[in-house]
C-alpha cells in the first residue's frame, strides 16, 4: 500500500512522533493507521489522555500553590504585624471579596498601615516599590492634615 502525506499527518496528529517515525510505522503495518496507533500506544508514544492532562494540571496547581504558600503578605503598623497571610490565601481572599478587600487596602494605606511581601523571612524586590507608595501616601496624608489644621 502507498503511504500518503495525509496518513503520515494523521498519525503525527495522534501520536508524539516525528515524520520519519510515522512513515516507518505506517510502512511496517502496510498503511493501516489503526494498527500503527495500537503499536505506538504500546510504545507509550501516543498523546496523553484527558486523565493525564488533568493530572499534569493538578501537579502544576500544586507547584504554584506551594510557591504561593512560601510567600507571605504582611500588613503592619508601627513595626507590629497586624496580618500575616500566605500569598495563596491572600489571592483567594482578594478574589472572593474583591470590593471589600480593595476598599480595606486603600483605607489601611491611608491609615498608616504598611504592606510587604516576604519569602523565607527575607524581603522581596517588590517591597521597594511598596515602600515608595507608602512614603508618598504618608507625605500626602501629612499635607492633608496640615491643610485641615490651618
Amino acid at each position: 500500500m502507498t503511504i500518503t502525506i495525509e496518513m503520515i499527518d494523521e498519525l503525527k496528529k495522534r501520536a508524539n512522533i516525528s515524520f520519519e517515525e510515522a512513515k516507518m510505522v505506517l510502512e511496517r503495518y502496510d498503511g493501516n493507521i489503526v494498527e500503527s496507533l495500537i503499536y505506538l500506544e504500546k510504545q507509550k508514544k501516543t498523546k496523553s489522555t484527558l486523565f493525564e492532562e488533568k493530572e499534569n494540571l493538578f501537579n502544576k496547581v500544586k507547584v504554584v500553590t506551594a510557591k504561593g504558600n512560601a510567600i507571605r503578605f504582611i500588613v503592619s503598623k508601627d513595626d507590629r504585624n497586624v496580618l500575616n497571610l500566605s500569598l495563596t490565601a491572600s489571592i483567594i481572599l482578594g478574589i472572593c471579596t474583591f470590593h471589600i478587600t480593595f476598599v480595606a487596602l486603600i483605607v489601611a494605606l491611608f491609615a498608616g498601615y504598611r504592606f510587604r511581601f516576604e519569602r523565607n523571612g527575607s524581603d522581596m524586590k517588590v517591597n521597594s516599590i511598596l515602600n515608595k507608595v507608602h512614603n508618598d501616601v504618608d507625605d500626602f496624608r501629612k499635607e492633608m492634615k496640615d491643610d485641615f489644621t490651618k
